[in-house]
Protein backbone atom coordinates (compact mmCIF):
# COMPACT_ATOMS: atom_id res chain seq x y z
CA UNK A 1 0.00 0.00 0.00
CA UNK A 2 1.39 3.39 -0.99
CA UNK A 3 1.15 6.09 1.62
CA UNK A 4 -0.54 9.25 0.42
CA UNK A 5 -0.02 12.57 2.10
CA UNK A 6 -2.86 14.90 1.13
CA UNK A 7 -1.69 18.45 0.65
CA UNK A 8 -4.69 20.77 0.88
CA UNK A 9 -5.50 22.72 -2.24
CA UNK A 10 -7.60 25.63 -0.92
CA UNK A 11 -7.19 27.63 -4.13
CA UNK A 12 -8.20 24.75 -6.40
CA UNK A 13 -4.94 24.85 -8.34
CA UNK A 14 -5.10 21.18 -9.37
CA UNK A 15 -2.38 19.79 -7.14
CA UNK A 16 -2.33 16.03 -6.70
CA UNK A 17 -1.65 13.99 -3.53
CA UNK A 18 2.01 13.23 -2.90
CA UNK A 19 3.26 9.76 -2.07
CA UNK A 20 5.88 9.06 0.59
CA UNK A 21 8.33 8.40 -2.26
CA UNK A 22 7.55 11.78 -3.87
CA UNK A 23 8.22 13.55 -0.59
CA UNK A 24 11.45 11.66 0.09
CA UNK A 25 12.73 12.75 -3.37
CA UNK A 26 11.71 16.43 -3.00
CA UNK A 27 14.31 19.13 -3.65
CA UNK A 28 13.23 21.12 -0.58
CA UNK A 29 15.00 19.72 2.53
CA UNK A 30 12.16 20.85 4.79
CA UNK A 31 9.65 18.92 2.70
CA UNK A 32 11.89 15.82 2.78
CA UNK A 33 12.07 16.04 6.58
CA UNK A 34 8.31 16.58 6.94
CA UNK A 35 7.39 12.91 6.47
CA UNK A 36 9.53 11.87 9.44
CA UNK A 37 8.05 14.70 11.50
CA UNK A 38 4.50 13.58 10.64
CA UNK A 39 5.33 10.00 11.64
CA UNK A 40 6.85 11.15 14.96
CA UNK A 41 3.77 13.30 15.64
CA UNK A 42 1.46 10.36 14.89
CA UNK A 43 3.42 8.12 17.26
CA UNK A 44 3.26 10.78 19.99
CA UNK A 45 -0.51 11.13 19.46
CA UNK A 46 -0.91 7.34 19.91
CA UNK A 47 1.20 7.44 23.08
CA UNK A 48 -0.82 10.36 24.49
CA UNK A 49 -4.14 8.64 23.68
CA UNK A 50 -2.99 5.51 25.51
CA UNK A 51 -1.74 7.47 28.54
CA UNK A 52 -4.94 9.51 28.82
CA UNK A 53 -7.24 6.60 27.90
CA UNK A 54 -8.87 8.62 25.10
CA UNK A 55 -9.77 7.86 21.50
CA UNK A 56 -7.48 8.71 18.63
CA UNK A 57 -9.39 10.28 15.75
CA UNK A 58 -8.07 9.63 12.23
CA UNK A 59 -9.33 9.96 8.68
CA UNK A 60 -9.07 6.75 6.66
CA UNK A 61 -10.42 6.50 3.13
CA UNK A 62 -12.08 9.90 3.56
CA UNK A 63 -14.03 8.82 6.66
CA UNK A 64 -13.44 9.87 10.25
CA UNK A 65 -12.70 6.95 12.57
CA UNK A 66 -12.08 6.68 16.29
CA UNK A 67 -9.56 4.20 17.63
CA UNK A 68 -9.94 3.43 21.33
CA UNK A 69 -6.99 3.45 23.72
CA UNK A 70 -7.62 -0.27 24.28
CA UNK A 71 -7.25 -0.96 20.57
CA UNK A 72 -4.10 1.20 20.42
CA UNK A 73 -2.62 -0.78 23.31
CA UNK A 74 -3.40 -4.04 21.50
CA UNK A 75 -1.79 -2.73 18.30
CA UNK A 76 1.33 -1.79 20.27
CA UNK A 77 1.56 -5.29 21.77
CA UNK A 78 1.06 -6.88 18.34
CA UNK A 79 3.78 -4.70 16.79
CA UNK A 80 6.25 -5.60 19.54
CA UNK A 81 5.64 -9.35 19.17
CA UNK A 82 5.61 -9.44 15.35
CA UNK A 83 9.06 -9.81 13.80
CA UNK A 84 9.98 -7.02 11.37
Amino acid sequence: MTEKIIIPDPLGMGRKPMSAHDISQAKDPDLRASLGALRRAAQQARKTAIQTDTNLVIVRDGRMQRISATELRQQTITQKTTPA
